[in-house]
């Protein structure tokens, strides 16, 4: 039988938790299924559920989020452990490791002087151990460790700003806006082609160059699209609604009708600002 015995705080509890889940004879044959490729999904979904959290400033709902993401990495230190890799305290002491090597204005003799010359002694740690990580055979790229499994949005941005940082980078916004009409153009022609293969490189592009202009813009694109997508719900919410307080179903409104429902729904807003 498995020992519940009470552990002396809640991380040993939580890890014991989770070796139970693990356990062969006695534990959840869900658990038991799993492994590091069917759990990163719910991985990912999680830190998202955090995200949801902070931007709703829902503090309760952030401790349990960030419950469910600890889990997470309990999980994966599990599995290591069980395959002989590393366990929870080896995630501890890495993380400690780097935290203390990254930041020796704090835990050493090193000077520093604002935010900004900590950004750059911060990423020119990151560049030095993604050099002693790459293997001997291949060449140190700028574009290193950046995740592929990042959103699109996010992983653009992140790979425009490591090219930046070593010089590949227009000298202000003006040209990648020149740039940008310039895609739209290419995906005109395109377009009028019925090049359905160019079609999708041609719109890629144009999505890089504006995650590009976002950057230069000192914007996030993730952001912005973001907003974009909160603007158009609630816009669409209201157009539902007037549609129903004139007794009619928006579905069944013709496109030119349901436009002057959006009209009318910008001049709403417009007015209460």
């Amino acid at each position: 039988m498995t020992d519940h015995s009470a552990p002396s705080s809640g991380m040993e509890r939580l890890l014991g938790i989770m070796k139970a889940l693990r356990t062969p004879e006695t534990g959840c044959p869900w658990d038991l299924e799993q492994t590091y490729d069917t759990i990163a999904p719910f991985t990912i979904e999680e830190a998202y559920e955090v995200a949801d959290a902070i931007e709703r400033q829902d503090f309760d709902d952030l401790k349990s989020e960030l419950g469910d993401l600890l889990f997470q990495v309990v999980f994966y230190a599990q599995l290591a452990s069980e395959d002989g890799r590393f366990d929870f305290e080896d995630i501890a002491q890495a993380i400690s490791d780097k935290m203390t090597a990254r930041h020796p204005h704090v835990f050493g003799d090193a000077k520093m002087r604002g935010s900004e010359a900590q950004t750059v002694a911060w990423e020119e740690q990151k560049a030095a151990e993604r050099a002693k990580k790459a293997k001997s055979t291949e060449p140190v790229s700028a574009l290193d460790d950046v995740a592929r499994t990042l959103p699109a949005i996010v992983r653009s941005q992140k790979l425009q700003k490591r090219a930046a940082r070593v010089g590949f980078d227009w000298p202000d916004h003006e040209p990648v806006l020149e740039k940008l009409y310039e895609e739209v153009d290419e995906l005109r022609s395109a377009v009028g082609n019925e090049d359905r293969e160019n079609i999708e490189e041609e719109l890629g592009d144009i999505l890089f160059v504006a995650v590009n202009l976002a950057r230069k813009l000192d914007t996030s694109a993730e952001s912005a699209l973001k907003a974009a997508n909160a603007k158009f719900e609630k816009r669409f919410k209201l157009m539902e609604r007037e549609a129903e307080r004139k007794g009619v179903d928006f579905s069944s409104l013709s496109l030119d009708q349901q436009e002057a429902l959006w009209v009318e729904v910008k001049k709403h807003e417009k007015a209460e600002m």
